[in-house]
């Protein structure tokens, strides 16, 4: 498993940004969940599993991180 993200202000490969707030834990599964909302729409909270959120992808030929640390929250 990859460390454990920091707080804070993130860009998704497909550019949009997103606050995490932490990392949360699975009360059934013992899953790491990342909780986070997007700063566009609705800004509903989301749960994401941890492994997700860090992975990379590839698109186009390009393999990036899903998620790219962008600064601390103010």
């Amino acid at each position: 498993m990859n460390a454990t993200p920091e707080a804070g202000i993130y860009r998704h490969y497909k550019g949009n940004e997103y606050q995490l707030y932490e990392v949360a834990t699975h009360s059934e599964t013992g899953e790491q969940l990342a909780i986070y909302r997007p700063l566009y729409g609705d800004r509903a909270l989301w749960a994401r599993p941890l492994a997700m959120w860090s992975e990379t992808v590839t698109t186009g030929g390009i393999t990036q991180p899903r998620f790219t640390f962008l600064r601390p929250t103010e």
